[in-house]
């Protein structure tokens, strides 16, 4: 299993980016996809879910209705779209996918940071 996160960025309040992982490996288009988040000194967090197929998604109450997240399973990659960034959004952001024996797998994480 591999995840490659990119995108990330140094970006102003109120700014916008997307994220993209792309996976190789597994059957992407079985897994629930998510990404997390970890700030400085703080726990990695769940930002974002989605399934496959059906594209359901599951959002923490932090980032719903500003963040957004995707798939294209021709494409093998998720993508976190992240609007009106805050300075508490400022964190490392990885692409994670579980498998059915519930190992957890991560990518090399993408910085995000917000500030003037």
């Amino acid at each position: 299993v591999q995840l490659v996160e990119s995108g990330g960025g140094l970006v102003q309040p109120g700014g916008s980016l997307r994220l993209s992982c792309a996976a190789s490996g597994f059957t992407f288009s079985r897994y629930i996809m998510s990404w997390y988040r970890q700030a400085p000194g703080k726990e990695r967090e769940l930002v974002a879910s989605i399934i496959s197929p059906g594209g359901s998604t599951n959002y923490a109450d932090s980032v719903k209705g500003r963040f957004t997240i995707s798939r294209d399973n021709a494409k093998n990659t998720v993508y976190l779209q992240v609007n009106s960034l805050k300075p508490e959004d400022t964190a490392v952001y990885y692409c994670n996918v579980r498998d059915p024996l519930n190992r957890n797998y991560w990518g090399q994480g993408t910085q995000v940071t917000v500030s003037s």
